[in-house]
């Protein structure tokens, strides 16, 4: 094991248990760093998921940061569409796959982007 590799899943699972989208980050750095394919990289993401999931959980919880009916609603549609969408993916081309998580990326850190000047001009005015 690499010690780029190590201080990869260290700096992901501390953003994980701070809610950033850690998985994510690992998955940039398994397909564009470590040379593994989107498939790949979506399994070892998963896996890596279940280890770290379980310490953010309890710390959510303790902060009173989960709504027991939001987490239903989620899980009810979560479980259908994530059986769906890997099925999907599995038929998909890993180019056109590795395209489209890449606009997805784009997407939500422009709008994390927009999100954090917005909030900086309401600080101004107060």
């Amino acid at each position: 094991m690499s010690l780029l590799a190590m201080l990869a899943g260290l700096l992901t699972g501390i953003l994980s248990g701070f809610g950033v989208g850690g998985g994510s980050l690992l998955l940039l750095y398994l397909t564009l760093a470590a040379g593994l394919d989107q498939y790949q990289a979506g399994g070892i993401n998963l896996l890596y998921f279940i280890a770290c999931a379980p310490a953010a959980l309890v710390s959510h919880i303790r902060n009173g940061l989960v709504r027991g009916a939001a987490v239903g609603w989620c899980v009810l549609a979560g479980i259908p569409a994530s059986v769906l969408a890997a099925l999907a993916a599995a038929r998909m081309d890993t180019d056109w796959l590795r395209r489209a998580f890449g606009m997805f990326l784009l997407y939500i850190g422009i709008k994390e982007l927009l999100a954090g000047r917005k909030q900086g001009k309401n600080k101004q005015v107060r």
